[in-house]
């Protein structure tokens, strides 16, 4: 039964303009069934293609807001996500950056993890994927 349930759902592209175009052979998200896989976001404004780079908090809330778009085109929020992922260049930013995120999920926030990396698209120094479901 779920072989046959698995075969009849389909993948589904999910795009916004409220959210940068991807930079390479990727989709902003993919939605398959109930589930919605959003692509690693940096600190692009959408609105300018211009890189958030002032400083890690507000590097943090243009990713965020990034996510929250996607989220929206899909007809979800941030409490539809389920798990979380956070690429950071420098650990030692990770409270500033905890405490941005976490004001975008309450009480409800999703399994994490957070690993600091060598390096990151543009240079950037955060980036934040995640997965929803509904």
């Amino acid at each position: 039964m779920n072989t046959i349930t698995f075969a009849l759902m389909e993948k589904i592209i999910i795009r916004t303009d409220n959210a940068p175009a991807p930079i390479g052979p990727y989709n902003q998200a993919m939605q398959f069934g109930n589930m919605l896989f959003i692509s690693g976001q940096i600190a692009i404004d959408p609105h300018t293609g211009n890189l958030v780079h002032d400083d890690i908090v507000a590097e943090t809330r243009q990713v965020m807001t990034n996510l929250k778009a996607i989220l929206h085109e899909a007809g979800m929020d941030f409490s539809h996500v389920l798990k979380s992922t956070i690429f950071l260049m420098d650990m030692g930013q990770f409270g500033q950056v905890n405490e941005v995120y976490g004001s975008f999920f309450g009480e409800g926030a999703p399994a994490r993890e957070t690993v600091q990396v060598a390096g990151l698209p543009k240079g950037v120094k955060v980036e934040i994927s995640v997965i929803a479901g509904k």
